[in-house]
């Protein structure tokens, strides 16, 4: 459980069982999470900064203006969030950091996502319509039923990625990186046949 205390530094915390909890109004500088049971967690006006969060469960986390800045998320379950409703102030300076994680059914809709990281991931049905997704790392993540509408994908990196469906008539797709089999995906859209 958590201290009563609002300022938490360099901590490290493991094992929490916070399921179905409120916090409000803490601030977590380079602490570290493991183990962690957050899900259904409501966090209101929270700043996590540089923190990381290795082998956690973040399902269903309600993130109502809570900063995340520099944050590292590590083989986690963060399925279900509405990132919309985040603090993002902060974020083009620090922008956070998914590897190996499970995001599905989450939204980013509208968010300037510049330099977000998102490697070796589930992104299954993830709004990014209306998104900035400037020279993001999506290396060898799967993109299946994800939603992509007037999003900004320039220089972004989908090297191996897999199962997206970007309409480059309206996408902004300039200088990002595509595997050659991931390039044949960008052709769906453009009505034509392809034969061997």
């Amino acid at each position: 459980m958590l201290s009563d205390e609002n300022d938490f530094f360099a901590e490290n915390f493991q094992g929490l069982e916070l399921a179905n909890k409120e916090i409000i109004g803490k601030d977590f500088d380079d602490c570290s999470f493991e183990d962690c049971d957050f899900s259904s967690i409501s966090f209101k006006k929270c700043h996590f900064v540089g923190c990381s969060f290795k082998h956690c469960d973040l399902t269903l986390i309600q993130v109502v203006d809570t900063l995340f800045s520099g944050v590292k998320f590590e083989d986690c379950k963060v399925i279900g969030v509405d990132w919309t409703k985040a603090n993002w102030e902060s974020l083009i300076l620090r922008p956070i950091k998914f590897f190996t994680c499970l995001l599905d059914d989450s939204s980013f809709w509208g968010l300037k996502l510049h330099s977000i990281t998102m490697q070796e991931s589930s992104i299954k049905n993830v709004d990014f319509r209306e998104a900035s997704l400037e020279e993001a790392n999506l290396k060898e993540s799967n993109f299946s039923q994800a939603l992509f509408r007037n999003t900004n994908l320039q220089k972004a990196d989908f090297s191996h990625a897999t199962n997206f469906d970007i309409d480059i008539k309206i996408n902004n797709i300039k200088g990002a990186k595509f595997s050659r089999y991931g390039a044949v995906l960008l052709l769906n859209g453009l009505g034509i046949e392809l034969v061997d």
